[in-house]
């Protein structure tokens, strides 16, 4: 059985949780350790019993401030890349952390864990290093996660067209962007080749590699300032239907919030 819950998804923060046969493990620990313990005992779960181990997508604060406190408070494992297992050293406010079971895993090289195979795979973005996550199982389970995309490339096509069930960010209204409070330097940084993907280019994305055993879409990092839940759902909706795809009955389209915990989705394989 898989499960999936996102915790905290947008520009304050960002923390997911993935479970297998009553195993988990986190994708990003962007939030506080009092958030992530909150919300898991919601779905009745802990981390000193459900989470086995923590996969960092990249080094900036909103997706990994906690990884130090909760890697050595409840002895998890940390897998990230190289530059990203560097820069946690040196990040100010980051507890460092202290045990010997941190894993530099690299770009298409898979990994065995919680009876999950792991595929990390470069996504463009500027931090010292950003990878997304292809994950499947024996069972037929395959579910990909794609966070903090500049631009998209073969690589990320290639493993959200395969997915079952993918996480996609959909950061910003474009619109909403140019007129916003945001001072040039950061509009620019934002939507140039490094920063994020806009809501348009989210779904036109979408729109490309949408396969019919495509069954779940999770919108996720959603920008407070630049965006709003029910404008990506009403992009997506129309766009989709310009297609001839159904939200609703050909796939799911789930806006996942900033603040709060989604419900546990059932995934199937």
């Amino acid at each position: 059985m898989i499960r999936f819950m996102s915790l905290a998804s947008g520009s304050t923060g960002n923390c997911y949780y993935l479970e297998h046969n009553q195993q988990g493990i986190l994708i990003d620990a962007g939030i506080t350790h009092y958030d992530i313990k909150e919300g898991l005992a919601q779905q009745g779960l802990s981390l000193e019993r459900d989470v086995h181990a923590i996969l960092l997508t990249h080094n900036h604060a909103d997706h990994a401030r906690t990884v130090g406190t909760l890697a050595n408070h409840y002895e998890l494992p940390v897998y990230a890349t190289q530059p990203v297992q560097v820069e946690l050293d040196r990040m100010r406010g980051v507890e460092r952390i202290k045990h010997q079971e941190r894993y530099a895993i690299e770009a298409e090289q898979p990994f065995e864990l919680i009876g999950l195979t792991i595929t990390p795979f470069t996504v463009p973005h500027d931090s010292a290093d950003n990878v997304g996550y292809h994950i499947s199982s024996e069972e037929g389970f395959s579910f990909t996660l794609a966070t903090d995309i500049g631009h998209l490339t073969p690589t990320i096509e290639h493993y959200a067209s395969i997915a079952h069930h993918l996480v996609l960010e959909s950061n910003y209204d474009t619109e909403m962007l140019r007129i916003g409070k945001y001072p040039p330097f950061l509009k620019k940084r934002i939507s140039g080749p490094l920063g994020h993907l806009s809501n348009a280019e989210s779904v036109d994305f979408l729109c490309r590699i949408w396969r019919p055993t495509m069954r779940n879409v999770f919108l996720c990092h959603l920008s407070k300032e630049n965006n709003h839940p029910e404008l990506v759902r009403k992009t997506f909706d129309i766009r989709l239907f310009s297609e001839g795809i159904r939200v609703g009955k050909d796939v799911y389209i789930t806006p996942l919030q900033r603040n709060h915990c989604s419900p546990m989705y059932l995934l199937e394989t």
